[in-house]
């Protein structure tokens, strides 16, 4: 009697069911039948293809885990979760590599090595932490003037 009972609440909710989401149930069960049909199934590999048209109909139709048949459906919010980590980890990550100078920076070291020719880079560094530049040595010599040797 309460298995009828479910059976009828289920189907009477299955009515108003948007076609959209009876689409997009469709398109999970021909993709559930797609990865069983495979070479070998009994060694059941999921692609990131695969896992992605999971996590992807899950995510448009939260409702859709009931028809998820070849994992469990905490598998899929697992994925999903996984998923949303990684993009907000690399959405939030820091400007990679040395901060850049500014053009009047490298003017300025340019001026003093070209005024200066006796200087080198450690002497145009020690002048530039003196006036309040913090800037690194290496800096400094990236961005002296080259002069021909002969």
């Amino acid at each position: 009697m309460i298995a009828l009972l479910g059976l009828s609440l289920e189907y009477v909710c299955d009515c108003f069911r948007s076609q959209e989401q009876l689409r997009a149930e469709n398109m999970l069960l021909g993709h559930q039948l797609s990865v069983l049909r495979r070479r070998n199934p009994r060694s059941l590999r999921l692609h990131g293809s695969d896992r992605a048209v999971f996590v992807w109909l899950y995510r448009l139709f939260p409702g859709i885990l009931g028809a998820v048949a070849i994992v469990k459906p905490q598998t899929v919010i697992g994925w999903h979760r996984a998923g949303f980590r990684a993009f907000w980890r690399w959405k939030s990550r820091g400007p990679v590599g040395r901060p850049k100078i500014d053009r009047e920076l490298r003017d300025l070291i340019r001026q003093m090595n070209q005024e200066n020719p006796l200087w080198g880079a450690p002497r145009i560094h020690g002048e530039l932490l003196l006036l309040g530049f913090s800037v690194a040595q290496a800096t400094v010599s990236k961005y002296m003037v080259r002069r021909s040797g002969g």
